[in-house]
């Protein structure tokens, strides 16, 4: 809040007080020149997109409420899948009225140059960080900074198969011994589904790509009828599993171990993960730009708060003491463990970004078929 002196701004009559009367008006002028400058920080926001959800009830709890409580900036959140997210702020940038801040956008997403061209170079606020080594290697660079590493998995619904679920995309792909409806997400990023079906398919996780698209898509062919849920969010993945509109799915690993904490019978399967990260992105001509630098700031000096996220979440968060300030049986979950690092599959993030837009285009026709 703005600090004005506590003195009073009348002027005195009496000559011998002239002087002390004059400093005092001078000091009043200065005092509200510099309020009516400064805004209230009850008057300050910062403008956030999120995915909704799980995610943001957690970012709400131990990051949104504390830094407000700590700095009065307001944060208010607005909610649409990535996909909405990134179209809208392309949208923004193309008429010039940014009315955003900060959103998540993904890791692959985020080495790409349209997300250099839409967001700002976060190079100057990282050189604060360049010396330390508690951060994660690359967990702040001119994309953004690191929000956390986790995975897209495969889950199944242990009910459903009480001798033991699928082990593979392999057994996602084989109805017969696995029955029961499948979920698959389908929105503007399809190269997991495809690399999904490759794998089922026998290609070998070091020759994914390039990837062979035709032989993906026809490999999906043969599961199109048994997918019962399509699903384009994380809360509708979720929802899909309480209401039994699938028994076996690739949903992020968040989703999955928010199931798991509301007693859903859920299960899953770390070989053949698909490793995936997100990244805080500050849109250029940002309105609220300065708060949102502090509020990234906050973010990475709080490894406790990442710590509670990611148990949460089921995230290695992008500290090394967040990684420690975890309980020992979220810690043996993370992505990142050495037991379960060389079973995930690493995405090409160069050769996603230079076939993107043909990625999208293929799924889109095949999805129209």
């Amino acid at each position: 809040m703005s600090i004005i002196p506590t003195f009073s701004c009348r002027r005195t009559s009496q000559a011998a007080f002239a002087l002390r009367g004059h400093l005092k008006l001078a000091a009043c002028a200065i005092a509200l020149s510099v309020a009516s400058a400064t805004p209230s920080m009850a008057d300050q926001q910062i403008v956030i997109a999120t995915t909704g959800g799980t995610w943001e009830r957690q970012m709400r709890e131990h990051f949104f409420d504390p830094f407000t409580k700590e700095t009065g900036i307001k944060i208010v959140t607005v909610s649409g899948t990535g996909a909405e997210n990134v179209a809208r702020v392309k949208a923004m940038a193309a008429t010039g009225k940014v009315e955003w801040d900060l959103y998540q956008a993904g890791e692959i997403q985020a080495a790409s140059d349209l997300h250099r061209t839409l967001n700002e170079d976060m190079t100057a606020f990282c050189s604060d960080y360049r010396a330390d080594k508690d951060l994660l290697a690359d967990a702040c660079n001119r994309s953004g900074v690191l929000f956390g590493y986790g995975t897209t998995l495969m889950v199944y619904n242990q009910e459903s198969f009480p001798k033991g679920g699928p082990a593979s995309w392999k057994d996602f792909f084989d109805v017969e011994r696995f029955p029961g409806p499948r979920a698959l997400p389908n929105f503007n990023d399809p190269w997991r589904v495809m690399a999904a079906a490759l794998l089922a398919d026998g290609v070998e996780p070091a020759l994914l790509f390039p990837m062979d698209i035709d032989r993906a898509l026809k490999k999906l062919g043969e599961l199109r009828p048994h997918v019962g849920l399509w699903w384009k969010t994380g809360d509708q993945s979720t929802q899909g599993f309480r209401t039994g509109e699938y028994v076996v799915g690739q949903i992020w690993q968040t989703r999955a171990a928010a199931l798991r904490q509301e007693g859903q019978p859920l299960a899953w399967r770390q070989e053949q993960a698909f490793l995936v990260g997100d990244r805080w992105a500050l849109i250029k001509n940002a309105p609220n730009h300065d708060n949102a630098l502090r509020f990234l700031r906050y973010f990475l000096n709080h490894p406790d708060a990442q710590a509670r996220v990611c148990e949460a979440l089921t995230c290695t968060p992008a500290r090394y003491s967040a990684v420690s300030a975890m309980g020992e049986a979220a810690r043996a979950t993370l992505p990142t463990s050495p037991e379960i690092f060389n079973q995930l599959i690493k995405p090409d993030a160069a050769w996603i970004n230079a076939n993107t837009q043909l990625l999208i285009e293929r799924w889109n026709e095949w999805n129209q078929q």
